[in-house]
């Protein structure tokens, strides 16, 4: 059973697996709301969009992980701007400023002599590197997420399954869509700099849906959203370990693995249960 053990009483892969378990709670908090209204395009457009943020401070010399969250609030305002128009669709204005802000990153790195050293772990992630302060971000960032989540719970609920009847309810819909886009717009940057942003959807997604095939009530689907999180980032790290991959994208491909694993499982129940039962014959 040393196999089991080993890579986890080396300190980077110690500190790795802290910044994957903080990781999961923050998007198990911000996906469930993610997968339970269907903004999973959003995610995604959020998640490249911090592209430009992260190009541009990086051949500035500043902290990537500052211009991710300003390029990330750029999207973010956008967004919310957007979708008051009565003449475009959400998804029309997601996938304009999802062009437009990955072409401007593009542009930017264009400029950069060593893109492909200083932005790898930007796009793919570098959980091996976490560094201790940065586990003490990810520390606050899940405080953060969990105020925004306890105090919007009631709003995103409405939000999620009848925004007409959140605006009766006087719970102000347009703030608590806001309000939302700040937690997924705060699980995104504070993840990024463990999976990366192409990878980082994965943690945000999969989890959460392979939850609501097992769970109904809301805080059950983030706890196992959270649980199946912490599972995929302690055996992704095991099989990078022993296999020689990149730690975050087989974290994230973890992640995908066990959302199908717990697909099939719900199909199979599905079946069994909606199998007709064999009735014995009276005598």
């Amino acid at each position: 059973m040393d196999w089991l053990f080993v890579p986890f009483e080396v300190s980077f892969v110690q500190r790795a697996l802290w910044a994957g378990v903080l990781v999961s709670l923050i998007c198990a908090l911000a996906g469930t709301w993610v997968v339970l209204r269907g903004m999973a395009f959003l995610g995604d457009a959020m998640s490249h969009g911090m592209l430009p943020g992260v190009a541009l401070a990086a051949l500035l010399g500043g902290d990537l992980l500052l211009g991710a969250a300003l390029s990330a609030g750029v999207m973010a305002f956008g967004v919310t701007a957007l979708g008051r128009s009565r003449r475009l669709s959400a998804d029309t204005g997601i996938g304009l400023l999802f062009v437009g802000m990955l072409a401007a990153g593009v542009i930017i790195v264009s400029h950069s002599q060593s893109f492909a050293v200083d932005l790898t772990g930007f796009l793919f992630g570098d959980v091996l590197a976490v560094t201790p302060p940065e586990l003490g971000q990810l520390g606050v960032a899940l405080a953060l997420a969990a105020l925004l989540s306890l105090a919007g719970h009631r709003a995103f609920v409405a939000l999620a399954f009848d925004p007409r009847k959140a605006r009766t309810l006087g719970l102000r819909p347009g703030l608590a869509h806001a309000l939302l886009l700040g937690l997924v717009t705060l699980a995104i940057v504070a993840s990024f700099r463990v999976v990366g942003t192409l990878l980082v959807f994965g943690l945000l997604i999969a989890p959460p849906a392979a939850a609501v095939l097992w769970a109904k009530r809301i805080p059950v689907v983030m706890a196992v959203a959270a649980a199946l999180g912490v599972l995929s980032t302690a055996l992704g790290l095991l099989a990078s370990w022993h296999w020689g991959t990149a730690a975050g994208a087989t974290i994230a491909a973890t992640a995908v693995v066990l959302f199908f694993l717990s697909a099939l499982g719900a199909e199979l129940r599905d079946r069994v249960r909606d199998r007709p039962q064999r009735t014995e014959p009276a005598l």
